[in-house]
């Protein structure tokens, strides 16, 4: 496998998450005590021989899908850039953008859209990297189903989890001349595949990283093996159109007025972006790191989630985690523009001026390509990952 010489692997620095997905929750639930104030401190400053405490909340459990983060805690970027950072694991009840609002955590990664909902409600928060360069949703039907472009979806029994997740769902319908209230039949869908299989939804939601797995690790009643790609059909945003923009990272607004905090912003992109080389570079490495962060998901599983997740970061043309302003457009575009099945849109006007920035992500960039560090991975190659049943 190829790896990235700029970044050669340093002995394994397995650091305990604090044992705090609990105590990362409950800090979130409870707000901030002001003993637990973020750190002024600039990360690196000359003087400054203390680590600079950071948190950063997911949107979920440990798992492939946050692969850079844990690498640059494993492999001591983080560390290197001054910066002492606890990963707070998400949950049901917890909204990432809203604990960076609140004060509970100095970084958030949200879907663009929900976080610009979020905004528009009054948490002054900030994209400040896009890590995700594309969408990472699909729309999966058997493939006698007969589902070949977004037209083929009238009179289907059509899967969508709701909760925001819908709108390119409901953006592609519209588009296609459809009305998604009438001329499908919508299902709510539970987050897993089971509709699909047993035959209740023609046409499932799914993310490549996650649920698309989830099919093809599941046996095939016909033939007593897994299924393969070639017994599914697949609908990709992407290739539709309707793509909207996923995993960012968000902070403070109010707090990048802080020069300090500025500092602060670059050093943590810039460890995050060689978080994510390295799980570029060493796709097999990185799931394994997951998985003694303690996900709950298989081995396969996670190497399957890591390799398809380096697709939607990898390759990124400007640079990875630059915002890239038609991308940007579209998605809010679509939130504006698209109702889902209750004639809500995520957006009632277009947000302003201060909900993205390319600033901190520029000047990390800059950093690394001075180093002679890839941040484009125009080369980059996914790797093949064999699923083995129930992503053991």
């Amino acid at each position: 496998m190829q790896r990235n010489e700029a970044l050669p692997g340093r002995s394994k620095r397995r650091r305990t998450l604090l044992a705090a997905v609990a105590a990362a929750a409950s800090v979130i639930l409870a707000a901030c005590s002001p003993g637990a104030a973020p750190s002024e401190s600039e990360p690196g400053a000359e003087g400054n021989d203390e680590l600079t405490p950071i948190t950063l909340q997911l949107q979920w459990f440990a798992q492939g899908q946050f692969a850079g983060y844990y690498a640059a805690l494993d492999q001591g970027f983080y560390e290197d850039a001054g910066l002492d950072v606890t990963i707070a694991e998400g949950g049901a009840d917890i909204v990432p953008q809203t604990a960076v609002a609140s004060g509970s955590a100095d970084f958030a990664l949200a879907w663009v859209p929900k976080a610009l909902a979020s905004r528009e409600q009054g948490a002054m928060i900030t994209n400040v990297a896009q890590i995700f360069q594309r969408s990472g949703t699909l729309q999966v039907s058997f493939a006698d189903a007969g589902i070949e472009s977004v037209a083929d979806l009238e009179g289907k029994n059509v899967g969508s989890w709701g909760f925001g997740n819908e709108f390119e769902l409901f953006a592609a319908l519209t588009e296609a001349g459809l009305d998604p209230m009438s001329d499908v039949t919508l299902v709510q869908q539970a987050f897993d595949m089971s509709g699909l299989l047993a035959g209740d939804i023609d046409a499932a939601q799914a993310m490549t990283y996650n649920e698309y797995a989830q099919l093809l690790e599941s046996v095939n009643p016909d033939t007593g093996e897994l299924y393969t790609a070639e017994d599914f059909s697949v609908l990709d945003w992407n290739d539709v159109g309707t793509a909207m923009l996923q995993d960012a990272i968000w902070t403070s607004s109010d707090r990048l007025e802080d020069p300090e905090f500025q500092a602060t912003t670059v050093a943590f992109i810039k460890a995050s972006i060689q978080g994510w080389m390295y799980a570029r570079d060493n796709p097999e490495e990185t799931a394994q790191i997951v998985v003694d962060a303690g996900s709950q998901l298989g081995a396969s599983h996670q190497l399957w989630m890591v390799n398809e997740t380096n697709r939607l970061v990898w390759p990124a043309e400007g640079g990875v985690g630059l915002i890239d302003e038609a991308a940007w457009d579209q998605t809010v575009e679509i939130a504006m523009n698209t109702a889902n099945q209750d004639g809500a849109t995520v957006l009632t006007a277009e947000p302003d001026e201060g909900a993205w920035t390319n600033e901190y992500v520029q000047q990390a960039l800059d950093e690394l390509e001075a180093e002679g560090v890839d941040v484009f991975g125009a080369d980059y190659a996914p790797i093949e990952v064999e699923l083995e049943e129930g992503g053991q």
